[in-house]
């Protein structure tokens, strides 16, 4: 180990040396790596979850493309949904597609 080296303690309980390299924290960089390795095991749990609620949603009849898109709009607020419906009825027109 170096002057600048440091131990660092991970949750293995094994030591690890910890330097400056290139001007960044070792430490501090490994800590944002692992908070973003977590929240990504989250969002992937989360998936999961929202793939189940679409399943049970689809096995009581419901039509999840369409369920899917509701929920889209649903984001939007009133003047942004509006504009949307208003440029698809323009296009779906403008296509001479039935309303």
């Amino acid at each position: 180990m170096t002057e600048t080296d440091t131990v660092v303690q991970t949750g293995d309980a094994e030591a690890q040396p910890s330097s400056d390299v290139g001007g960044v924290a070792a430490d501090r960089l490994r800590s944002f790596v692992q908070r973003i390795e977590r929240l990504e095991e989250e969002k992937a749990a989360l998936t999961a979850d929202i793939r189940d609620v679409y399943a049970e949603a689809k096995s009581s009849g419901f039509d999840t493309k369409i369920l899917r898109q509701v929920i889209r709009l649903r984001k939007l607020d009133n003047a942004d949904r509006r504009e949307q419906e208003e440029l698809l009825d323009l296009y779906m027109a403008a296509l001479g597609m039935p309303e």
